[in-house]
């Protein structure tokens, strides 16, 4: 690896978020690691989205764990009165595989658009309040905005719903079946989840997102899924799931995104293997994993709120740098439309880590 290319990712990253690091594994090595702000090998941020990619990989093992339960896997029905409440008819059509591809149809929380075979639609304003969408009534009463697998809309209910379903078949938690089925297999360090969202404490592990791992132990994940799924001596994740997480899901026609995970298959980021896959979160930050470099990534990103130890409950136990918690993006310039978006941020560092790569 060139250090001074991964100097300047790491340049990048502080230019573009408040309180963060870099850390890359080749060749099973850790050969960058280095922190900005609140980022620290020990902190514990809310990882945001990135959290969605731990529900996908925690229902890949319980439909091996279960399939005795749930035979149809990722095609089976989940509005069926068995695992999810039948209350909607429209909604019966929906599958696993819908929910964790985000094809489920149903309306998003916020203002995120649908994409039909890559086209942008519009959609209408929510019809009534979804926040938070990670509480379960709110998750399941979600309208449709479309026919299931009729389009792709980014959408943090879906995820959560599948959280539900391996709640209901494994009668446990979605922390607690993770901590026995990966955190402790693979020795991970103290973690958690922000269980506060806009005022409301969640009453249940929050599968729509904010995981709150340290960053070596974000790195572990994704070393897990480069190696799919296979963590030493032992098989901790179906190796045909991570194989179905690193590609776009025939469940989702419409964008690059698979099983709660984003594929360049298509190349859409230009300078990166066209084997790389990666989850990305709110406020900036990412796991990236490229099997043709045998290479992983964690970029750690967030806003001040996000590294606040009253999120998680999870104390610091370092000594914390507030240096940058007013830190704000640059201005726009005239050759500029102004700071770089967070999907954006995401994607370019990962081109720029790539570049690093020693021929």
């Amino acid at each position: 690896m060139d250090i001074a290319r991964l100097d300047l990712a790491f340049r990048y990253a502080q230019q573009t978020n408040a309180h963060g690091g870099l850390l890359v594994v080749r060749h099973g090595h850790l050969v960058y690691e280095k922190y900005f702000g609140r980022g620290h090998r020990e902190a514990h941020p809310d990882m945001a989205s990135i959290g969605k990619a731990y529900t996908s990989i925690a229902v890949g093992i319980m439909l091996e764990d279960k399939k005795a339960e749930i035979p149809e896997g990722l095609d089976t029905k989940v509005f069926d009165g068995k695992y999810l409440p039948n209350t909607d008819p429209a909604k019966r059509e929906i599958r696993l595989g819908h929910l964790l591809s985000m094809s489920s149809g149903m309306r998003p929380e916020g203002n995120n658009p649908g994409l039909v075979r890559g086209e942008v639609v519009r959609l209408d304003s929510p019809p009534r309040a979804m926040t938070p969408a990670l509480i379960d009534e709110n998750a399941l009463e979600a309208p449709l905005w479309t026919t299931p697998g009729g389009g792709y809309a980014y959408s943090s209910q879906s995820t959560h719903l599948a959280s539900l379903v391996l709640r209901r078949l494994t009668g446990m938690e979605l922390q607690q079946y993770l901590d026995e089925k990966l955190a402790k297999p693979m020795g991970w360090g103290p973690w958690g989840y922000a269980l506060y969202r806009n005022g409301y404490t969640l009453p249940h592990t929050p599968g729509g997102g904010s995981i709150a791992v340290r960053a070596t132990d974000a790195l572990r994940f994704a070393y897990l899924l480069l190696h799919k799924g296979r963590w030493g001596s032992r098989q901790l994740v179906p190796e045909g799931y991570v194989a179905m997480c690193a590609k776009p899901s025939p469940y989702n026609p419409h964008s690059p995104f698979g099983l709660q995970l984003e594929s360049n298959q298509d190349g859409h980021v230009i300078a990166a293997p066209r084997d790389a896959y990666f989850k990305s979160g709110a406020g900036g930050s990412a796991i990236y994993v490229v099997p043709s470099l045998d290479m992983v990534i964690y970029k750690m990103a967030g806003s001040t709120a996000q590294f606040e130890e009253s999120l998680t409950g999870i104390p610091a136990t370092y000594t914390v740098d507030h240096s940058r918690d007013n830190w704000k993006p640059r201005p726009h310039t005239q050759f500029e439309d102004g700071p770089i978006g967070g999907d954006d941020g995401v994607r370019r560092l990962l081109e720029m880590v790539v570049a690093a790569v020693v021929k």
